[in-house]
């Protein structure tokens, strides 16, 4: 039997915000679907998507274009459209309460102040899993949204690199272990 996984990608769209910390859950996607020789194409004017198949697994790949703080409308729709159940949906996303390059993987959660969690928790509910990737934060609050905004510098964005790399190499393994509900699990 194939099940459908939902890997979702956050970021905002436009060539001006490819670099930011903000993009980095868009890297991902882009790197995962480059390197399965895919493309993506535009689905109700809301969001690109790409699909493949893994074992026994159909993987949808989406980047929503309706700007970060607006993300739920595209998640909603794609999980209406291809009937997937929230726990087989994924966000990669970046996170400033993570040290620089630190990734988590959960199920579920708060949203942390995150514009595009929020977004996407009023549209679907927070039964979805997160993969949590370190920007690190910056000194003070009132610079948030300039710093979420802003580029990583050059050793850092060769870091970035790595993960993105690495994160592309093992979604078979993250698509299996979140099908199996591994992640989170409190041994």
């Amino acid at each position: 039997m194939t099940t459908t996984v939902l890997l979702i990608g956050l970021g905002n769209p436009g060539a001006s915000y490819e670099k930011n910390r903000h993009n980095v859950g868009f890297r991902i996607v882009d790197a995962i679907v480059c390197a399965a020789r895919g493309s993506f194409k535009r689905m109700a004017s809301i969001v690109e998507t790409a699909s493949f198949e893994i074992g026994d697994s159909r993987v949808i790949l989406a980047k929503p274009q309706t700007f970060m703080n607006l993300s739920g409308k595209a998640a909603r729709f794609l999980v209406d459209f291809y009937k997937i159940p929230t726990e087989n949906v994924c966000v990669f996303h970046d996170d400033i309460d993570l040290e620089f390059s630190q990734i988590k993987i959960k199920k579920g959660g708060g949203n942390g102040g995150h514009n595009g969690l929020k977004s996407i928790d009023a549209a679907i509910g927070v039964n979805y899993w997160r993969v949590r990737i370190g920007v690190g934060r910056p000194l003070y609050k009132s610079m948030v949204s300039d710093y979420v905004l802003g580029n990583f510098d050059t050793d850092q964005e060769k870091i970035i690199d790595v993960i993105v790399v690495d994160m592309t190499k093992n979604i078979s393994a993250l698509i299996e272990n979140i099908k199996s509900g591994q992640y989170g699990r409190k041994n």
